[in-house]
């Protein structure tokens, strides 16, 4: 039979004698288990430790060394931290006049951007004309943009002699390109050609370009050199500007022709 100490407290609340009594008197502590205690061998339990490798961390620290994360090094939540001195203190505000930032937090005293509140949008300058509106918006030298970018691809006479061209042979973009005499790329792959007048140039060939300089049109034309402006790209108008420059056009014509049957008349 199995026994269980008990103890009792007297009128007064204090603990007084214990007793033995039978497990049996006790219904409360029966316990659903129907075999013997004998039964109930501990089986020993195997835990694997892992090696883990040592990893040194430095927190808040200036002075000390920082070690280099070796290879494979397994990061957790305990050994993470920023590197010293590169987290700075924020900047307490608005912690009293010895604090340096009390008063005004670096706002100043009055004004439109020492409210709260989002502020003013990026570029307003308090209703005068501002910096995106005065900057010049015209093309070319009055407005300064894209006038220092090239119209033409330029090849002079000497690169054309050098070349090395068959007596009579046209020469073109396409042909100096295969020639190896320019290799445009980016923009000035759709810039059309220009003749430069430095150099000499031997041979009689025929020249095709949109554009001749002046001492190159005078040395081609001395050389025997064929020549041949090519058209330009045109312009798109409106219908009445053009209909407009036609009629003006012809006003001109007639002009010229009234001017020139003047003298002969006299």
């Amino acid at each position: 039979m199995i026994f269980q100490w008990r103890a009792h407290r007297d009128s007064s609340g204090k603990m007084g004698s214990a007793s033995l009594i039978p497990a049996s008197w006790l219904p409360s502590l029966a316990s659903p288990f129907k075999g013997t205690v004998k039964t109930l061998v501990a089986k020993p339990c195997v835990k694997i430790q892992r090696a883990r490798p040592l990893v040194s961390v430095v927190n808040k620290v200036a002075s000390a060394p920082v070690t280099a994360p070796s290879a494979g090094l397994r990061f957790r939540l305990d050994n993470l931290g920023p590197q010293p001195g590169s987290r700075k203190r924020a900047k307490r505000k608005g912690r009293g006049i010895a604090a340096g930032q009390g008063a005004s937090c670096g706002f100043g005293m009055r004004g439109q951007k020492s409210r709260s509140g989002p502020g003013v949008r990026k570029g307003f300058e308090g209703g005068q004309m501002p910096l995106y509106r005065r900057i010049p918006k015209l093309k070319g030298i009055a407005g300064g943009m894209h006038a220092g970018l090239p119209k033409y691809v330029h090849v002079n006479l000497r690169d054309i002699e050098n070349a090395k061209f068959p007596e009579g042979e046209e020469v073109t973009l396409e042909t100096l390109k295969e020639k190896g005499v320019i290799n445009p790329s980016g923009r000035e792959r759709r810039l059309p050609l220009k003749i430069l007048g430095e150099g000499e140039l031997s041979k009689k060939l025929t020249i095709k370009a949109r554009a001749f300089s002046t001492s190159a049109k005078e040395k081609l034309e001395n050389a025997g050199c064929s020549l041949t402006v090519l058209p330009g790209r045109k312009k798109w108008v409106k219908p009445s500007v053009a209909k407009n420059l036609a009629r003006a056009e012809e006003y001109f014509a007639k002009k010229r022709a009234a001017a020139a049957t003047e003298p002969a008349s006299a």
